[in-house]
């Protein structure tokens, strides 16, 4: 059974279906610069309208890249916290739309 909604796959083959904040933070973790640089996130479709992606840099810290061809939205940062990018990561894809995915409804109590 795949990723429900996205899935998480390393350089070296790892895979998480929609990681929580914490696998983020794992796979971020175990990021190196020679066999295993990078950790894309994406929908599991067969054309993604949207990705993130955490890079290892050269001089340290992180590359991150956000892309929602939906809103036009491209952003590329650099970060050393990796705590903090588990969880900008998880709060913008929270944000993302996914087919058949319930709606949220408010309700007054």
């Amino acid at each position: 059974m795949g990723a429900q909604y996205y899935g998480a796959d390393s350089e070296n083959g790892d895979r998480i279906d929609d990681p929580s904040e914490d696998a983020l933070f794992m796979m971020i973790s175990d990021l190196n610069d020679s066999d295993n640089t990078f950790v894309v996130v994406q929908p599991d479709e067969d054309d993604p309208v949207w990705f993130t992606s955490v890079a290892v840099l050269d001089a340290g810290g992180y590359e991150v890249v956000r892309r929602d061809a939906s809103r036009n939205e491209h952003d590329v940062t650099t970060a050393t916290s990796i705590n903090d990018i588990a969880r900008d990561l998880t709060i913008w894809m929270a944000a993302r739309n996914f087919p058949g995915r319930p709606t949220r409804q408010v309700t007054d109590f």
